[in-house]
């Protein structure tokens, strides 16, 4: 049995921008949008910017560099740059690391990220709605939004503006609004695991770092555990424990597989399991490892860490093979350089040497990118909405590769600064003018050869 729900809700408007989502990629968004002059609106379902990299406590930056030179600039260079000022990423790291080396990751203080990402909000004058979710749409027509309902503390309300971003990560602005869409689950029954990540105090990295240099040796143990059966389930592929801080680390281990991150009721299951994963994982640092025998956890995540769950069908789609073979494109906003990092699918050995074979052979190369072409931010035919982050139009490849939160900042800077083009030319997302959004980003930092 269906119910019908009738009701008369408040309306809000004055906004030039509605961005839905505060992650790397609606952050960004948002304030690139409003230093070029659009009143923007920034909702978020937690009470906190970031996303998966604060309240998933996914804390490190992937990599921004080709090994020659820096190809993620713009607003992320900003916000790597505060964090290093303020002390906020790990205490080793120096600004050749992110700047030039190849495929490294730069850990940090998920606390730290939200202050960052506070402060560039009220510098840029956007305006936040914390704790607030997204429900329906209102179109004015096929493809044309006109305003997102929207609950939070005070109930239902519409919220209008002339022009959307999707950042939510699940693509769910433009579902609502009947853009076309590939979901993982419906799609093709599997979609890469998911992972409850933790962060951990009383680490003695020093101890740590004696026994395992640079932590080389730590797969091999874990694998060798692994064989023992003293993990519940038989997994070795190891994202990593990393430090953060003089006695701190966040610990990304453990898969949560057959996780349909579109289904609550498997959400919810799953956020219990990885969970029960985290003390495993606890158990093991203190009996094997040197430096973690008096480690005690801090925290584990409060969201679950999804890796893919819906992607837009956009005006562009880029897949596995505009990676193999390294396409650029006339019309790209940004390039980007990671490794095809598509998680195990499950606990099989095959799987696990898939992954393998993808660690070590699907990489980009030193000095190389990969081109991001505009239509993957825009779902097919609409006019006044973008999407930004990890459900912009891409294969289940290729979303290894984009969905790192240096890449979602990029893509987001891009969708901000679309829309706002949008805003002052009139000119629809879909037939957008590419030289001049290029221009622009190119006059706001962003590397495009």
């Amino acid at each position: 049995m269906e119910y019908k729900l009738v009701r008369n809700i408040p309306v809000e408007d004055g906004w030039d921008l509605i961005v839905a989502g505060g992650g790397h990629a609606g952050t960004a968004a948002a304030v690139c949008a409003a230093r070029l002059g659009a009143k923007v609106l920034l909702l978020e379902a937690m009470g906190c910017l970031g996303g998966m990299a604060t309240s998933a406590y996914v804390g490190a930056f992937g990599p921004m560099a080709d090994g020659e030179r820096q190809l993620v600039r713009g607003f992320m260079d900003e916000v790597i740059n505060a964090m290093y000022e303020r002390k906020y990423l790990e205490a080793s790291i120096k600004p050749e690391k992110w700047q030039k080396n190849y495929h490294v990751w730069n850990s940090y203080n998920p606390e730290g990220l939200k202050l960052v990402f506070d402060k560039f909000i009220e510098d840029a004058g956007v305006d936040v709605r914390f704790f607030t979710k997204v429900i329906d749409v209102v179109l004015g027509s096929d493809k044309h939004l006109e305003g997102l309902v929207i609950t939070n503390v005070e109930g239902y309300k519409l919220v209008k503006a002339k022009a959307f971003i999707d950042a939510t990560g699940d693509a769910v602005v433009a579902s609502f609004a009947g853009a076309e869409c590939r979901e993982a689950y419906r799609d093709t029954k599997i979609s890469m695991p998911a992972s409850v990540t933790s962060l951990w105090a009383n680490c003695d990295w020093e101890s740590f770092y004696k026994q395992y240099p640079g932590g080389k040796g730590l797969q091999e143990l874990l694998e060798q555990k692994v064989d023992e059966g003293f993990f519940s389930q038989w997994d070795k592929h190891f994202p990593g424990m990393r430090k953060i801080g003089k006695s701190t680390g966040y610990l990304n281990a453990g898969h949560v597989f057959k996780v349909n991150g579109l289904n609550c009721k498997d959400i919810s299951k799953g956020m219990m399991h990885g969970r029960k994963i985290i003390l495993e994982f606890e158990q093991f640092f203190k009996k094997f490892v040197p430096g973690f025998e008096n480690m005690e956890i801090a925290s584990s995540a409060s969201v679950l860490g999804q890796r893919e769950t819906r992607n837009i069908i956009g005006e562009a789609i880029l897949t596995k093979e505009d990676f193999l073979a390294k396409r650029h494109f006339p019309d790209e906003i940004g390039v980007y350089n990671r490794f095809m990092d598509v998680h195990v699918y499950d606990t099989t050995p095959e799987e696990y040497a898939r992954f393998v074979d993808y660690q070590k052979n699907y990489h980009l190369g030193p000095g190389n990118s990969l081109g991001l072409p505009y239509g993957i931010l825009v779902p097919k035919g609409f006019d006044n909405l973008w999407v930004a982050g990890r459900c912009v139009s891409s294969d289940n490849q290729v979303l290894g590769t984009i969905r790192a939160q240096p890449c979602c900042s990029l893509l987001g800077q891009a969708a901000g600064t679309a829309a706002a083009q949008s805003l002052k030319t009139d000119q629809p997302a879909h037939s957008l003018d590419t030289d001049t959004l290029r221009k622009t980003l190119k006059a706001n930092n962003v590397y495009l050869p």
